[in-house]
């Protein structure tokens, strides 16, 4: 059984590009988002294993998402995307609990399943 995965993203080619990647990897996309409150719905609605999750939504943070969706009744496994690096956001910066994060230059089957860990 493939890992089901949310795309949250407010470019649209990056959730097309994220989509055709994952797909080619095994894993099943259940569905997209464009902001925070879309983000919500959709993952109560579809309950994802996993929600890659842009940092910078139009609405809300990602890590304000992040931190929310920790807290349902059934979190998904967060991982955080940006157009910048991890370094980026500075040595002391505190990352939500529990999320993972990859840049987008560097999203792959590959590079998801090496921070999920093979499961």
């Amino acid at each position: 059984m493939s890992d089901r995965v949310l795309i949250v993203d407010d470019h649209e080619s990056f959730r097309r590009l994220a989509s055709r990647v994952l797909l080619a990897s095994g894993f099943s996309v259940v569905g997209e988002a464009v902001d925070a409150a879309s983000a919500l719905r959709e993952t109560a609605a579809l309950l994802p294993d996993i929600v890659l999750l842009d940092v910078m939504l139009p609405d809300r943070s990602g890590f304000e998402v992040a931190r929310e969706l920790a807290i349902g009744p059934h979190p998904p496994r967060v991982v955080l995307t940006s157009s910048r690096n991890r370094s980026d956001f500075g040595a002391g910066f505190e990352w939500p609990g529990g999320c993972d994060f990859v840049p987008k230059h560097e999203l792959s089957g590959a590079s998801l399943r090496g921070l999920l860990g093979e499961r």
